[in-house]
């Protein structure tokens, strides 16, 4: 009997031995984009070498389509504990990020990775005051543009259109260029222009391509005219309860993501594109660069004033240095 008990017991103990460790933390990542959308790939991507790295330890489980939080809420979500990493929208208690993390200029995205991560790095003293840690870099910057439901002759003449925007840069844009700028989040831009509640859309091209969008209103204007970066940034405090190792796999496994994704990103929103103009009745039109530069010129004097008060005068010098060393 003694013997038989001893077999049992040393045969659960190695079976329990072989089972896969449970992770001592489970990461909560909040993402407003669906499972339709490149990014969601991205993010999987960033959990799988997450757990890679940390041996298991720490657990990484991506929530999309907003359903943790509202497009504005990423702060209050991340402070109150209903998510642990998330994207950061034009928050005023950021007030440096809320009018830098779109800005107006014309960049080359050629090392996005390096411009992402020294931007992040300007961040990082800011969001530390409000107890959050950039961690991801979001590549919209080389998709954010604009859509109507007809052609437009000149974007810097909206003659009244109700625009969606995402911002305040964009709101000073809409309103410089004789437009009103509406707020819609991205899970309602849909209804809102199959209703005629706005009349054109900025709105990132792979955002608007998940979200079905070019069926309302198929006339994309190209007009590269912004760098951003919506980051997603973490819970400092859960973030610091990590291990040195642990931390260090996050960031390794956050800054391998971003490199794995930017070329699926980029192929998949031309793919998104073209099958919309060749396939689904679309319009995607690009403006010469002498436009792009004239729109631009518009609203960097303004923009410029706006920005040196949000983040002081050397801050914001060293936000425009920075854009201005990857100037195309």
């Amino acid at each position: 009997m003694q013997k038989t008990l001893v077999t049992t017991t040393a045969i659960a103990l190695a079976m329990m031995a072989a089972l896969p460790a449970a992770a001592e933390t489970t990461i909560r990542l909040s993402t407003y984009v669906n499972e339709a959308d490149i990014r969601y790939e991205g993010f999987t991507h960033f959990a799988k070498l997450v757990a890679e790295k940390t041996g298991g330890s720490v657990k990484v489980e991506v929530f999309p389509s907003a359903t943790l939080h509202g497009w504005s809420e990423g702060v209050d979500s991340l402070q109150g504990g209903v998510s642990d990493i998330s994207w950061i929208n034009a928050d005023n208690r950021l007030p440096c990020y809320a009018v830098t993390s779109l800005y107006p200029a014309q960049v080359s995205l050629e090392n996005q990775i390096a411009l992402d991560a020294a931007y992040a790095e300007l961040m990082r003293a800011e969001a530390a005051n409000v107890g959050l840690v950039p961690l991801l870099n979001s590549n919209y910057s080389y998709d954010q543009e604009w859509w109507f439901e007809e052609p437009i002759a000149d974007i810097g003449n909206l003659d009244g259109k109700l625009v969606r925007s995402i911002g305040p840069l964009v709101s000073m844009m809409i309103e410089t260029w004789g437009g009103e700028p509406v707020f819609v989040a991205p899970k309602e831009v849909f209804q809102s222009a199959e209703r005629g509640v706005v009349d054109g859309i900025n709105m990132g091209v792979a955002t608007y391509s998940s979200w079905k969008l070019w069926t309302v209103m198929p006339y994309m204007v190209n007009a590269n005219l912004f760098y951003g970066n919506i980051m997603y940034m973490m819970n400092k405090a859960k973030f610091d309860a990590l291990t040195p190792e642990e931390q260090a796999a996050m960031i390794e496994a956050a800054t391998e993501t971003e490199t794995w994704l930017q070329p699926r990103y980029e192929a998949w929103v031309d793919q998104q594109v073209g099958n919309a103009v060749m396939t689904g009745g679309g319009q995607a039109v690009s403006i010469p660069a002498e436009q792009t530069a004239a729109l631009l010129a518009s609203v960097n004097e303004k923009w410029s004033a706006t920005v040196d008060e949000a983040c002081g005068p050397e801050l914001a010098g060293q936000v425009r240095a920075l854009l201005a060393s990857h100037a195309p």
